[in-house]
């Protein structure tokens, strides 16, 4: 009897053992630690910002054209080709030109001819009337020929300038120093300029002087002034950020479907040749900047510790039992409080939570400027990290996701409060 109670009692012992070890292997709850994340006040820039798409041309174009029809009967230069002021482009067939010029040379030497002659005939005749041998409309009349025949010659003179002047505009000057861009005819090719000058090339005349004309919807336009620094990229080099300055804002606005835009231009250094006329960029045109300024990130303004971080640390504030500050919005205010006024949590000694009145200056969502309050060796607290092997994936809470009451729930992230 003793040997079968010493069993049992074996058996009781031994289960025993083993809820226990169920109980604290798989059963009981584990603590959940958690480690806060933190970050400094740092000195640097602080700006706001907008953004638009524009294309990149050269700063000044022209477009060479010809005053005179005719054939294109040499070319000299082809795309890309650097070019001089005056050098020679192109020349047109000159044949019909110069033949229009003997012909009007011509007429000139029979106007002289029958000025001569009237000019003697007028000498003449002027004698008689003095004499009486003629009547005076018989004077009046010579007299009319002989100014006929001088504004004869004066006419065809006219015409033989305007026949040169044609003669000469056969051959196609540059009018500036440049680089070709665009060449619009070929040798043999006829050119009519009756009712509108062709253009017959494209010269920018400095390729390493760029300018960007950027259309800024009007939303944006009105923080948008002459002077304000721009940043800008392109497809063809997306790692690489170029710098601007705005230099126009254009009063014309231009409409399509119903959306207004008015263009802005941004001039830019080309030294590197990289940025080629016609390329799309993607601006960013900084509309205030603050340099040397104190900024902390504005999620650091959001937090508000909950009951895993009051569980953890000790926390020294009135605001701090989960009840005061009901407005969970992200920039709630402190209690009586301004526009102008946060508040953050600083861990300090002994792992001491503790909540700081700021001013605060610009925001532009991302970074906030701090005016007072805060000094560089302050540690802000901007959420946490659970450190618990049943907590799953270990990131801070995103202040901008819906949180949870303050009462006695747990998260992985601090809550936000009145800042």
């Amino acid at each position: 009897m003793k040997a079968k109670n010493k069993k049992w009692l074996i058996w009781l012992i031994g289960g025993i053992i083993v809820v226990g070890g169920i109980w604290y292997f798989f059963l009981k709850e584990e603590e959940v630690k958690i480690r806060l994340e933190t970050v400094k006040p740092e000195m640097g820039e602080i700006s706001n910002s907008i953004t638009a798409t524009g294309t990149i041309q050269p700063v000044d174009t022209v477009a060479v054209g010809t005053q005179v029809s005719g054939i294109i009967k040499n070319l000299y230069v082809d795309f890309n080709s650097q070019v001089k002021k005056g050098q020679l482009l192109a020349t047109l067939d000159p044949e019909l030109l110069h033949d229009q010029v003997l012909q009007i040379n011509a007429n000139l030497q029979n106007a002289k001819s029958n000025l001569a002659y009237n000019a003697t005939n007028f000498h003449r005749q002027s004698q008689l009337y003095e004499v009486g041998a003629i009547s005076k409309a018989d004077y009046d009349n010579f007299l009319n020929q002989y100014d006929a025949a001088k504004a004869q010659v004066n006419s065809v003179n006219a015409q033989l300038a305007a026949a040169n002047k044609n003669l000469s505009l056969t051959n196609i000057y540059s009018p500036i120093d440049g680089t070709v861009l665009n060449r619009n005819v070929s040798e043999g090719q006829t050119v009519a300029s009756s009712f509108s000058t062709p253009t017959l090339f494209s010269i920018a005349k400095d390729l390493t002087k760029m300018q960007v004309r950027a259309s800024v919807d009007e939303a944006d336009i009105g923080n948008v002034k002459v002077g304000q620094k721009a940043t800008f990229t392109v497809d063809a080099f997306p790692d690489e950020i170029f710098n601007g300055q705005v230099s126009d804002v254009r009063l014309h606005p231009t409409v399509s479907s119903n959306v207004v835009n008015y263009t802005t231009i941004i001039n830019a250094d080309n030294s590197s040749l990289k940025l080629k006329p016609g390329m799309t960029a993607n601006i960013t045109i900084y509309t205030n900047v603050l340099e040397n300024v104190m900024k902390i990130p504005v999620a650091a303004t959001s937090f508000w510790p909950d009951s895993l971080v009051m569980k953890n640390y000790k926390i020294n504030s009135p605001f701090a039992n989960g009840k005061k500050g009901g407005n969970r919005k992200r920039k709630s205010p402190l209690p009586n409080a301004n526009k102008n006024e946060a508040g953050v949590w600083i861990i300090g000694k002994d792992s001491i939570i503790s909540r700081k009145k700021i001013k605060t200056g610009m925001d532009n969502d991302t970074e906030m400027q701090v005016v007072s309050g805060l000094s560089l060796n302050d540690n802000i607290i901007t959420g946490y990290k659970s450190l618990s092997k049943k907590a799953s994936g270990s990131t801070a809470k995103s202040p901008f996701l819906p949180q949870r009451s303050r009462g006695g729930n747990s998260g992985k992230g601090g809550g936000s409060g009145p800042r």
